[in-house]
């Protein structure tokens, strides 16, 4: 009965936390998201699902996909950037750089994201340190700020670390004396890599990859700085309804409800597919 009782006190602190931080919070946004046109100070009196029908609307889903689009596209570039990375780290490094390497990519971490965003600002502008250096070769400059590349520019610089990470761990795991075989009957080693390497590594890259796309897809800070005005994502979205001048308070629990459903569902294919020991890594 003692040990009962100590696991229900060691659970029922967290779980007392969740239920105040998480659950009641996620419940009061869903009957915010039931009435229709609600503003500050309004009775709340759940009528109905109108706030989830709008969000259907054309130019609302243009929002809804431009936000996969950029989630989708960091993940991509992550994904093809960070595994030759976390690669040539775990198989192809001394163990004694190791460390140091990792530290490398983590060190980006330990600044704001709103400090990065700044500096890509900087890089990327029209006057800026990239159109500088192409100057100084006799290059046309490029149009990058406030547009989509910039956007999936500043993502992926602050998601590779995760990506390389969680990839690092899966792929440090990796059995050489498979690929030895491999190798030995007479495989290439682009089939190697797609037979041997890549189904080895799968939890790794589904880990990273969806943890990358959950981050992304509810990112604030890059599409506000670096895309302007014509980047309009669902965070920004649901910043205008509650702190904006729309003052929607329904329709923004509606998003909100939307964007906890797409990330729950995220969530719940990186615990059936992803590596759990890899993903705990980071």
């Amino acid at each position: 009965m003692r040990q009962g009782l100590g696991i229900t006190t060691l659970l029922g602190l967290p779980g007392l936390w969740l239920l105040l931080l998480l659950v009641l919070p996620t419940l009061v946004i869903f009957e915010l998201s039931l009435v229709p046109g609600i503003r500050p100070g309004d009775v709340v009196n759940p009528s109905g699902l109108a706030n989830y029908w709008q969000v259907f609307d054309p130019i609302n889903l243009r929002v809804l996909t431009r936000s996969l689009f950029f989630a989708t596209g960091t993940t991509i570039i992550c994904l093809l950037l960070g595994f030759p990375v976390a690669y040539w780290i775990a198989q192809m490094t001394p163990k004694r750089w190791r460390n140091l390497l990792l530290l490398g990519f983590i060190l980006p971490l330990w600044t704001s994201s709103l400090l990065r965003s700044y500096a890509w600002i900087t890089i990327l502008r029209p006057t800026g340190v990239l159109n500088g250096v192409l100057g100084l070769f006799g290059l046309p400059a490029l149009e990058l700020l406030n547009r989509s590349p910039a956007v999936l520019i500043g993502m992926a610089y602050s998601y590779l670390p995760y990506m390389v990470l969680i990839l690092y761990a899966s792929l440090e795991k990796l059995d050489r004396q498979l690929l030895e075989a491999s190798a030995d009957l007479g495989a290439n080693p682009i089939e190697t890599f797609w037979k041997v390497t890549v189904p080895q590594t799968f939890p790794g890259i589904a880990a990273g990859s969806l943890l990358v796309f959950i981050t992304g897809l509810g990112d604030f800070v890059d599409p506000e700085l670096l895309g302007g005005a014509s980047s309009m994502t669902v965070s920004r979205l649901i910043y205008n309804q509650f702190l904006g001048a729309s003052r929607n308070w329904g329709f923004g629990s509606a998003l909100s409800m939307v964007l906890i459903f797409a990330v729950s569902l995220a969530i719940a294919l990186l615990i059936k597919y992803g590596d759990k020991d890899a993903a705990s890594s980071t």
